[in-house]
């Protein structure tokens, strides 16, 4: 699993990126984005209104439901 605080570029150039299957790399994308949202929530960037507007069309785009 790659590590937060790294940037997606150099993931991508990651032999570890390059051996996940689409899934994990889709996992893993939804993941990040979903600790966005709450990093943007936590420093008041966003309301939870936006929060769980967001993670709900994040969700659906994605294809996974939440574990709220």
């Amino acid at each position: 699993m790659i590590q937060d605080g790294e940037n997606m570029a150099a993931d991508i150039e990651d032999p570890a990126w390059a051996s996940l299957s689409y899934a994990e790399k889709n996992r893993e994308l939804f993941e990040r984005r979903k600790r966005l949202l709450g990093m943007f929530l936590e420093r008041r960037a966003i309301s939870k209104e936006q929060y769980e507007k967001s993670l709900h069309d994040l969700t659906e785009n994605m294809g996974r439901k939440t574990d709220r």
